[in-house]
């Protein structure tokens, strides 16, 4: 293995004040309710409005400053990843009757939660995309209730127009002009304008994904991410300027975002570098994409295209995109990823839009242990069981057993007043 390019180590950042400061916004969100909110949308976004709702006339004039084409586009891809979390929910199934043994029937049903908060991001763009793939998921499996909240743009009283319109194209709900840890405060203990919810999800910066992070347990939430990251399987026929697109197409994103590239080419892994630097040039955003390719890009040559899968699934990226020439051979073989990317053809980028499925995905190798957002995000599998007296014969001894050896004599005492009536 060669290193064309090597990054640094993502830095250890103190978290200490972070935690420390996030804590002190929670507890003032609890205290302060809706006095604290309007505070914090004044101090960090500059917006003074004293309603947190959107109104159904803002949402009307959002409609009024976005173009035709887009609110089309916007269409298009609502109808694509509604056809897909359909397609999903439709794998998860409720299992009325199991017999594991003559009178022991368990199973189990799917059931949608009550309620849920989609995240939408203001920051550096109005990431409306977000407020699609959040929004849409958990309409399909049944939510009755489905609120969002995104920031202000900065120095006004307004969500971008962009997200408002997604935001109702998706179908949501309620819509609060109100971001940051204040925000998933409010929304996991509630205030006198904010009814509480059970799950929150979505992107955000530091303070949110911490206030995610000290808030889990009040609420659920889907995961705690980090900056994004994709990460690239190639070979020698791959195409240097599509492979340079894509890093950068990660980079932009911020400062702590990750391209990686790995190619079994020297050839390519040169000509992708020398790409980079040339798409750099002519970039509206190489501000932000030259200085997090500079710091976290990588561009590593191996011998075998077998390193390169045990790489993947080392890593386990994000995003991860195989160009190579016989993708589907290695498939089976990864199986540590966000969202998978087959085929020269199958830019990451249009699974950050339009293809269908979700780009809220996990970070910082927490694909090991987790998917993405999805239907099945919002949805809880609940068990049941009906036990008939002749199994209770059978099995309450055992269990009568277990519990007397666990100490846990109430349990034993539960079982052996039902063996005593049979």
């Amino acid at each position: 293995m060669k290193y064309i390019k090597k990054s640094i180590e993502r830095p250890a950042t103190d978290l200490k004040d972070l935690k420390m400061n996030v804590a002190n916004i929670i507890e003032q969100v609890k205290q302060d309710g809706d006095d604290a909110l309007l505070r914090y949308n004044a101090k960090f976004d500059l917006n003074t409005r004293k309603s947190l709702k959107v109104t159904a006339a803002e949402i009307q004039n959002a409609y009024e400053q976005v173009s035709e084409v887009l609110i089309n586009d916007l269409k298009i891809a609502s109808d694509h990843i509604t056809r897909f979390a359909k397609a999903q929910k439709s794998t998860i199934s409720d299992l009325p009757t199991f017999t594991v043994a003559p009178g022991i029937e368990l199973g189990h049903r799917v059931v949608p939660i009550e309620s849920c908060l989609c995240y939408v991001p203001g920051g550096n763009y109005p990431l409306f995309s977000s407020a699609l793939m959040l929004v849409i998921p958990a309409k399909v499996a049944g939510v009755k209730r489905v609120v969002a909240c995104s920031p202000a743009v900065k120095g006004t009283e307004q969500i971008a127009p962009e997200t408002l319109v997604a935001l109702d194209i998706a179908g949501v709900d309620e819509i609060y002009v109100v971001g940051g840890a204040h925000a998933i405060a409010a929304f996991s203990y509630g205030t006198e304008r904010i009814k509480p919810v059970d799950l929150i999800v979505g992107p955000g910066n530091q303070y949110v994904t911490e206030a995610k992070r000290q808030c889990y347990g009040q609420i659920g939430i889907d995961f705690v991410a980090g900056p994004s990251e994709v990460m690239i399987l190639a070979d020698e026929h791959a195409d240097p300027e599509i492979l340079a697109a894509d890093l950068l197409g990660q980079s932009e994103h911020d400062l702590l975002a990750k391209g990686i590239l790995v190619t079994t080419s020297e050839t390519i892994a040169v000509q992708t570098l020398q790409a980079v630097e040339s798409q750099l040039e002519t970039l509206e955003t190489a501000d932000i994409a030259r200085k997090s390719w500079e710091v976290f890009g990588e561009i590593i040559v191996i011998d075998r295209l077998e390193e390169g899968i045990q790489l993947c699934n080392q890593l386990a990226p994000e995003h991860l995109e195989l160009v190579i020439q016989t993708p589907e051979a290695i498939i089976d073989q990864l199986y540590n990823y966000g969202s998978l990317f087959i085929g020269e053809w199958s830019a990451e980028v249009l699974g950050d839009y339009i293809s269908g499925t979700n780009h809220t995905l996990p970070t910082l190798k927490a694909a090991r242990y987790t998917g993405g957002v999805y239907v099945g995000t919002f949805l809880k599998t609940l068990t049941h069981q009906t036990i008939k007296p002749d199994a209770l014969r059978k099995i309450g001894p055992s269990a009568y057993r277990m519990a007397k050896s666990e100490g846990l004599h109430a349990h034993a005492n539960a079982v052996d007043i039902r063996l005593k009536k049979l």
